[in-house]
């Protein structure tokens, strides 16, 4: 388990070698987890950054000005450019459990989930089995799986999304993987939740071409 591994295989290289390291990979060209593809992705350090695109557009990324080129370089003009927190734990905060696994496709999984696949984590009400809140895990390689989770407007305030987060972080430790949390930089809620459930803000950034 290593989140160096991970960033290795997800973006073509790791660590970087320079302020912003290009590389290539054939995975900007696959479908990713969710069958969609993402032609530009990557993750930065207070020290570097890699910024990993398909190996045809290497030499023309490097030598762009701006990061807002990008997407017409690739290809993917019509896209925006996007940028969030990274985070990432090995030793998620020793909260309650608060969820259930259950296959992604089962009754009453609200839909956000089905596109997760496998088992998502889902918290319900006791007394009358609604959703109140769930994670879905983006398994993008064997070493590392990024965590969303979202919960249900009536049970916001409860500490259920920290408590799912953090139940969920120890699952994919336990299979072998880094778990791994992305959020824009202006949601304060997320944050609030990721650093409650032991993933610190390291200074680490995600980029890229955004989905549509």
């Amino acid at each position: 388990m290593s989140l160096t591994d991970h960033l290795r295989h997800w973006l073509g290289a790791w660590p970087p070698e320079e302020k912003l390291h290009v590389t290539g990979s054939d995975r900007r060209t696959a479908p990713a987890w969710d069958g969609r593809v993402h032609p530009a992705l990557g993750v930065g350090t207070p020290d570097g950054a890699v910024l990993s695109v398909a190996p045809e557009h290497v030499a023309r990324v490097t030598a762009a000005r701006t990061l807002a080129e990008i997407p017409k370089i690739v290809g993917y003009g019509e896209r925006g450019w996007f940028e969030a927190v990274y985070r990432w734990t090995t030793r998620p905060a020793p909260l309650a459990d608060a969820g259930d696994w259950v296959p992604a496709t089962a009754p009453g999984v609200p839909e956000w989930l089905h596109v997760f696949g496998g088992e998502v984590l889902v918290a319900v009400d006791p007394d009358t089995g609604s959703h109140l809140a769930g994670v879905g895990i983006k398994r993008h390689d064997a070493f590392g799986h990024e965590l969303s989770v979202v919960t249900a407007p009536e049970a916001r305030g409860r500490g259920l999304a920290r408590q799912l987060v953090a139940q969920a972080a120890r699952r994919v430790l336990d299979e072998g993987a880094v778990p791994t949390y992305l959020h824009a930089h202006s949601n304060a809620a997320s944050a609030a939740v990721s650093t409650a459930a032991g993933f610190p803000d390291l200074g680490w950034t995600a980029f890229g071409i955004a989905e549509k």
